[in-house]
């Protein structure tokens, strides 16, 4: 009878606990995409990276010239020109695909790049959601962009234009 007693007291304070939490939900996504440097900024990267994209292309096009006139020349080769050849063209992949590595690697050029134009307007639009949320006594923030296992919210929860304004 104890537990029965203890595990009905535990389902009313969670239950009061959930229902005393104050929250909104925002779209990030339609927040970001409001902001014009954001825009300007992924329109600069998309740019940066077609560049790089183009440079990274010739390099590895220039190991496959390497490679098909190895194989036309291959049969009139000695073992140690063939040998050589072989090496030069794995040194010239490896060197292609370590250039396209420091451009689009994790701590390559372009992610450097992104993190210096886009990391300042994250902090903005966090900046903005954390003094909107403590300013109206929100304990709890969802965004309903990034987690698609919200299966339904209140439009009276959803702040995501009042924020808009905020950043305005």
């Amino acid at each position: 009878m104890k537990r029965v007693f203890l595990a009905i007291a535990l389902m009313v304070m969670t239950a009061s606990v959930a229902m005393a939490q104050n929250y909104m939900v925002i779209d990030s996504e339609k927040v970001f995409k409001s902001i014009d440097a954001y825009n300007n900024a992924l329109e600069q990267i998309e740019k940066l990276s077609a560049e790089y994209q183009k440079q990274v292309d010739a390099k590895f096009e220039e190991v496959e010239s390497l490679y098909n006139a190895y194989m036309q020349q291959r049969a009139s080769l000695t073992s140690a020109v063939r040998q050589q050849q072989e090496q030069m063209i794995l040194q010239k992949e490896a060197e292609a695909t370590k250039f396209q590595e420091s451009l689009f690697g994790t701590d390559g050029t372009l992610m450097k790049k992104r993190l210096e134009l886009i990391q300042p307007i994250q902090k903005q639009v966090f900046d903005t959601i954390e003094s909107f949320s403590k300013q109206y006594g929100y304990d709890l923030v969802i965004d309903i962009s990034a987690n698609p296992t919200v299966l339904y919210y209140s439009e009276k929860v959803n702040f995501t234009e009042r924020i808009i304004e905020a950043l305005k």
